[in-house]
């Protein structure tokens, strides 16, 4: 089974292999002392599509012998020096399947094939603390790489990189940066042996998509873009957390998938709907695949919070027992139901779209071009009238069942209020943002509101269940009347927090 780790690094151009020039750092920072680990001969055959598309987003997969660490590597990029990498046995030269689907949202399905050959001779060095502890590894790597896609050609070049040990302090890579500088050493262009090597052998990389024609910056387009695709990019990189179970993963996909959804609905006037309502209709459809074992989470999570606040002597028969066999079910099936989805010709197709749609947009001339404070003003203000036209009669209903409807609703409408502000506020500032805050408060009480009859009608159906098997009903009941106080201490909240939003609407605003 693949393990992940994280590794952050810095990458330094070098002169030679012949180690004349490596500067000593002990003293450096909390470095005592450098103890030489000799040399090691490590060889990799990188895998990418024909048109190296995981190259292109900065990921990587190799197959390495050699060595502390021989097998599978799968890379990610993550913010600053670090990558995630996910590693698995050697075995076959055959991609593993586990590390291939995890590919997938790069990819887009595309065959992978070993497209260049990098063998290294590896000069590697401890860097320790005053006790002897490993802080981190730095290594002079004389490299020689062979495309293996065309004419096989062949680079070869010396690199220095220093590798953090899990643990330590970001802060020493500073620290060393500041003395190899001294010494004449500078950054490395390239982030990874496998992009330089790529760009020096072959042609691909080099034949860039074609430039698309922005609307200028500062206009409405310009920050409508800029927002689809900074989610285009996050919902690609969540896919291999979602896969792989990661905690938080799928909600955060489900909350992207709707904020991109929502950004295409409130800014149609400038990409053209016959482009984007294809996309909306599927970004709708993952959110919903995702939206079962998400909202699963929630419920266990809430379900099992309250259970423990309970004294003991409210909780009367198997009642953990019954909670614990209806969650391994339910989690089972919505697991199931994700995984299902990211594995279909659909989703697959979505991950293309958008990439299209952000490489090509289909923008509405005029209204891109145009001044932000007018087009984005004019999206919030249609969005805020959705909203109060829902909120409004919803909070002057009796409480119930249409109440309770008619407030999911509204709930609806002020997450799409929400994103639009998030989209316009590098344009709109402050007044965006303030409406943001007091949108999200709307939205964050709603969804407890939401949340309560959610889960009351679960413990109505945990209580069937228990009565029926003979087991007593009695703390299902303590915690569904519990519910219902929470509901509607939320509801008492809810014409509070709207109030508020409502006068950050109305305030003095480009939508106003």
């Amino acid at each position: 089974m693949a393990r992940s780790t994280r590794e952050t690094e810095r990458k330094y151009t070098a002169p030679d292999a012949d180690l004349s020039w490596l500067p000593d750092l002990a003293g450096t920072g909390c470095v005592a002392s450098v103890a030489d680990q000799g040399v090691q001969e490590l060889d990799a055959v990188y895998y990418d599509s024909d048109d190296l598309r995981l190259t292109r987003t900065r990921a990587s997969l190799r197959r390495r012998t050699g060595g502390t660490d021989p097998g599978w590597h799968l890379k990610f990029p993550l913010p600053g020096d670090s990558r995630e990498e996910i590693q698995a046995p050697l075995g076959s030269k055959n991609v593993p399947e586990e590390l291939r689907d995890l590919t997938l949202s790069r990819t887009y399905g595309a065959a992978l094939r070993p497209v260049i050959r990098i063998r290294s001779s590896r000069s590697l060095h401890h860097l320790l603390d005053g006790k002897g502890v490993v802080l981190a590894e730095l290594s002079v790597d004389e490299v020689s790489a062979q495309a293996l896609l065309d004419d096989e050609r062949r680079t070869t070049w010396t690199e220095m990189e220093v590798e953090l040990v899990q643990g330590s302090d970001p802060a020493l890579l500073d620290s060393v940066e500041k003395a190899v500088r001294k010494h004449g050493l500078h950054r490395a262009q390239n982030p990874s042996k496998v992009l330089r090597a790529l760009t020096e052998t072959t042609s691909i990389l080099h034949c860039a998509p074609d430039a698309r024609a922005d609307p200028a910056p500062g206009t409405a387009g310009s920050y409508v873009l800029a927002y689809l695709d900074r989610l285009t990019d996050t919902l690609t990189d969540l896919d291999p957390a979602v896969r792989r179970d990661a905690p938080d993963s799928v909600h955060r996909m489900r909350t992207t998938a709707r904020r991109l959804r929502g950004c295409l609905r409130s800014y149609r006037s400038v990409l053209d709907r016959e482009a984007t309502d294809p996309i909306r209709r599927d970004l709708k459809w993952l959110a919903n695949e995702l939206g079962t074992e998400r909202d699963h989470e929630v419920l266990r999570e809430r379900l099992t919070s309250h259970l423990r606040e309970l004294p003991g002597e409210l909780v009367l028969g198997p009642v953990e027992a019954r909670l614990t066999a209806w969650d391994v079910t339910q989690r089972t099936q919505a697991r199931h139901r994700t995984l299902e989805a990211l594995a279909s010709r659909r989703y697959l197709n979505l991950l293309r779209n958008l990439k299209y749609l952000t490489e090509a947009p289909p923008v509405h001339d005029a209204k891109a071009a145009g001044k932000p404070g007018k087009v984005l003003g004019k999206a919030l203000r249609k969005e805020y009238r959705r909203l109060a036209g829902r909120m409004e009669p919803a909070l002057d209903m009796t409480p119930g069942r249409e109440r309770d409807t008619a407030i999911h609703n509204a709930r609806k409408a002020a997450k799409r209020l929400r994103y639009a502000a998030e989209a316009a506020r590098p344009a709109l500032g402050g007044p965006a943002r303030r409406l943001g805050k007091r949108v999200k408060a709307v939205q964050r009480v709603s969804g407890a509101q939401h949340d309560s009859v959610v889960t009351r009608e679960a413990l109505r159906r945990l209580a069937l269940s228990a009565h029926a098997a003979g087991e007593p009903g009695f703390t299902w009941g303590v915690l569904h009347g519990r519910e219902g106080a929470t509901a509607g201490a939320r509801e008492q909240q809810l014409p509070h927090v709207w109030a508020k939003a409502r006068t950050a609407a109305r305030s003095k605003a480009p939508w106003s």
